[in-house]
């Protein structure tokens, strides 16, 4: 009798064994290689895979030496950060696929296809599952989760219009968290003898931390800074992610991974301890963080489902509201510290318009200069650089049947450089580009896309180009600076690009 229990037990476990390998098997070998297959019959080509890690050896390989651009003439970060795509659209098209791991990607960069996919509002092409696998602990499960329905549930309670509405009641917190910034500046430069050499990315950090952190938890501030303290450290943990898709890796309890669990569970209970306080106040503050709430208390949702989402909403603010706005300043502000010539012109627009008053609404709108300079940084030096979707069932983009399971990647850095659709000056600072407007600036508007476009535009892009024109504004004001002798010019991506040395920049007072 016990002879039989053990055979049968090892026949379970072999059992048990052989079903794992052949889920696995199916999992990394048999259905990447159907998805490849589908876009092969097509005429769809791309670099050969290697078992488990696809591409990613040749994409750490060219990376590693790919020849830093340090010209503050010219401005090619596709050819810097991306010299594997330059390789293989050279070699394949346009239209190509690879493989970050068993993620199989679909390279779309072709003008028409870009159109479709950029409008295309179906729940079946979604957030990719990859995002949510490696970098949910920052970005959050439910707001990158590839169910459709779950974002446009997400969409429909934090409407445009409704975000828009806060922005404009945020102008005089966005102003308070600048004037911090000029003091810091002013004292700055007096304590170096009139000039200092500042390097400005902590400082931009700082502002746009504290503009989040009032914008969202109010009179909560103090805890608001420690969560934003907590999410920066995330950030920076999932950055070493970047492009390192090995199956099952985020699994292993290495010392990344447990760093990013345990912030994960700091930032998660900050936040619900938060909104435990906020719901025992009578009067409640006129922040995002309760528009979120109050959007939870509509959706009918659980209460572990309404925890997610209002954790996963807080943390998609973060970085859309914090660390984008603070590398585009970094980026713009290195703009016209290398263009004195458009420093001086803003400055002048700006002198006009305020007449020395603090800008307001309507001074923003009028600042047309300011704009130029903002969408051209913008162009030159996209926060996000690959703008990417899952098809969550069969889809078709320009005549291509892309199968159930496959990413779809759009390259925004090539797209913005493009010589076809901007001229032959495409890797030059030109912001007079603009002077007509994104449509006025290249042959496909519908290719500039520094936050978006079409039906899932970022909503914080009116938050982020007020932060900016305010923050600039108020610096041109104050300040003349230039580029230090210690900058030394070079992009890096760290989920967004960022300057890979800091920018210092020379400033003193006006």
């Amino acid at each position: 009798m016990e002879a039989f229990t053990v055979k049968v037990f090892i026949s379970l476990a072999l059992a048990g064994v052989l079903g794992l390998f052949f889920r696995l098997y199916n999992a990394l070998v048999v259905k990447p290689e159907k998805l490849r297959s589908i876009l092969r019959s097509q005429g769809i080509s791309g670099p050969p895979p290697s078992f488990l890690l696809g591409n990613i050896r040749e994409i750490k390989k060219s990376r590693s030496t790919a020849v830093k651009d340090s010209s503050t003439d010219t401005h090619n970060c596709a050819a810097a950060l991306f010299p594997f795509f330059e390789q293989w659209r050279n070699k394949y098209g346009q239209v190509f696929m690879f493989s970050l791991g068993n993620t199989q990607i679909l390279h779309a960069n072709q003008p028409d296809i870009v159109r479709e996919i950029t409008t295309c509002s179906s729940l079946d092409f979604g957030k990719p599952s990859y995002l949510q696998r490696e970098f949910g602990p920052l970005l959050g499960q439910g707001i990158l989760t590839s169910n459709g329905a779950v974002w446009a549930h997400n969409r429909k309670i934090l409407a445009p219009e409704l975000y828009m509405e806060k922005v404009k009641g945020m102008i005089g917190l966005i102003t308070e968290s600048v004037d911090t910034l000029l003091n810091s500046w002013r004292s700055k430069i007096e304590a170096e003898g009139g000039i200092a050499d500042i390097r400005i990315d902590e400082h931009m950090k700082s502002f746009s931390g504290d503009v989040i952190s009032r914008a969202c938890f109010g009179g909560s501030y103090t805890k608001g800074e420690e969560i934003f303290l907590k999410l920066k450290a995330l950030q920076e943990a999932m950055s070493k992610k970047a492009f390192s898709f090995i199956p099952g890796m985020r699994y292993i309890p290495i010392k990344r991974n447990r760093d990013a669990w345990a912030l994960q569970k700091d930032v998660r209970n900050l936040i619900l301890k938060v909104v435990s306080e906020r719901k025992e106040l009578a009067a409640h503050e006129k922040d995002l963080l309760q528009m979120v709430l109050e959007g939870a208390k509509k959706s009918e949702l659980s209460q572990e489902a309404t925890d997610n989402f209002i954790v996963d909403n807080c943390k998609n603010i973060y970085l859309a509201g914090y660390e984008t706005t603070a590398v585009s300043a970094v980026w713009c502000l290195m703009l016209l510290a290398a263009n004195p010539d458009w420093q001086a012109r803003v400055r002048e627009e700006v002198v006009e318009i305020c007449k020395g008053r603090t800008p307001d609404a309507d001074m923003i709108r009028k600042m047309k200069q300011m704009t130029m300079v903002i969408y051209e940084s913008l162009r030159l030096y996209p926060p996000v650089p690959v703008m990417s979707r899952e098809a969550l069932a069969d889809m078709k983009f320009g005549g291509i049947h892309v199968p159930k399971g496959v990413n779809v990647w759009n390259l925004v850095v090539t797209l913005h450089t493009d010589p076809e659709n901007w001229g032959p000056d495409a890797l030059k600072f030109n912001p007079e580009r603009f002077k007509n407007g994104i449509t006025g600036a290249c042959k496909l508007p519908h290719l500039y896309m520094p936050f978006g476009v079409g039906p899932r535009v970022c909503l914080g892009q009116n938050l982020a180009m007020v932060e900016l024109k305010i923050l600039i504004s108020l610096i041109l004001s104050n300040f003349s600076f230039s580029l230090s002798p210690n900058y030394k010019h070079s992009a890096a991506l760290r989920l967004l690009i960022e300057p890979e040395n800091g920018v210092n920049l020379l400033v003193k007072k006006l």
